[in-house]
């Protein structure tokens, strides 16, 4: 397996290559202090894993890494840090792991496991053909899977074409009546001229599909549509199939569970000026975390407590207002201990709760943070 190692600091790129070649079944085919000239070898030399420094002037590690995905996208990335502030961002991007510095063999050991395990799985629910997919989650985009992931390019004739898909997509394999459609897309339009907009609406979406070669069918009913998926893959379908299939958390199915993390990149159809999809999106939201909760449960009950940590950062970015993310993460953070990221929380908790719902925190919170730091001042003492 090969490694390509990018930081702007030397010793702390000299220190990490040491290490890792200790590692047996790797190989380091390159080792770069410029962002820039880093990217051109990793783009030629198609690396299985890169461990990328975040701080680096010019192009810092987080863009490089945005920018690498968009021509490899099956690359796997380790971010390297000095600060746990940027653990949400890197999930976010799809990387295996971050670790932060110092370095030790012990965490690289387990940085490179994990990647064994993405790689063991990856190569169990590889498709053999090419599968199409549409994914709702954060944005409407297409995607079709072929030895990779291919982001599709899809040319919508009208923004009118492209919101009403995205309708009939949420109810799919459902009837919708056209007086619904016309009242939704066309409320001020004279019902007449409105029916032959909605007529050309339907027709550039089955035209946009067909030149995508997606086999999704709208069918027409006497007075309205029909969207079927047939053969094309949902995201959110998906997602939602597999949390009810996998309730438990265990070493067996973690690998599927981190991606289904992935999986869940940003809220149902969050980018998009859709009304009608807040209830939904709420829906989906819940569930999101009530699994997020589960398994920074499951890591904590292992005493991982890092990992726990990173899961309930991304919680908390996915719902700021939600005030036990705070708690559990002031919980966690003393365990490790992190004194300043446990009085941290618990002012972002005060400020949280102030601006949107005008109260404190409560009292258990208040209490707990109290016994706190009393305990911290005797172990000082």
């Amino acid at each position: 397996m090969t490694i390509i190692l990018v930081d702007d600091e030397s010793l702390a790129l000299q220190y990490l290559e040491k290490l890792l070649n200790q590692v047996s079944d790797f190989e380091i085919i390159g080792t770069y202090t410029n962002p820039y000239i880093a990217k051109k070898h990793i783009l030629q030399k198609k690396p299985k894993i890169v461990f990328l420094d975040i701080e680096m002037p010019g192009l810092n590690g987080i863009d490089l890494a945005e920018q690498i995905q968009q021509s490899l996208p099956n690359i796997h990335i380790v971010f390297v840090t000095a600060y746990n502030e940027y653990a949400v961002k890197a999930f976010e991007l799809n990387a295996i792991d971050y670790i932060v510095k110092p370095f030790q063999l012990s965490r690289l050991h387990k940085t490179l496991q994990r990647f064994q395990v993405n790689e063991i799985h990856e190569s169990h629910s590889m498709p053999t053909v090419s599968m199409n997919r549409i994914c709702a989650f954060q944005s409407l985009s297409f995607t079709r899977v072929h030895e990779g992931i291919e982001v599709l390019d899809v040319r919508w004739r009208t923004s009118k074409a492209r919101s009403l898909f995205a309708y009939l997509l949420h109810h799919r394999n459902r009837y919708v009546s056209r007086d619904s459609l016309l009242e939704l897309f066309w409320p001020e339009t004279d019902q007449e001229k409105g029916k032959t907009q909605l007529y050309s609406t339907i027709y550039q979406i089955r035209r946009t599909l067909a030149a995508i070669q997606f086999n999704i069918t709208i069918t027409n009913h006497e007075n309205g549509y029909q969207l079927n998926m047939n053969d094309v893959q949902f995201d959110v379908e998906e997602w939602e199939k597999a949390l009810l299939t996998h309730t438990n958390v265990n070493d067996a199915n973690l690998s599927v569970h981190q991606k289904l993390i992935e999986t869940y990149r940003g809220d149902y159809l969050s980018e998009e000026d859709f009304l009608w999809a807040e209830h939904e999106r709420e829906r989906l939201r819940v569930l999101a975390l009530q699994h997020l909760t589960k398994i920074a449960d499951y890591y904590e009950s292992k005493n991982k407590f890092g990992d726990a940590i990173s899961i309930y950062l991304r919680l908390q970015k996915i719902a700021p207002h939600v005030d036990y993310s705070y708690f559990n993460l002031m919980q966690l953070y003393s365990k490790i201990p992190d004194i300043h990221a446990v009085e941290q929380q618990y002012i972002h908790l005060k400020v949280m709760l102030l601006d949107e719902y005008g109260v404190e925190p409560k009292p258990a919170i208040q209490n707990w943070y109290v016994d706190w730091l009393k305990s911290v001042a005797v172990g000082d003492q």
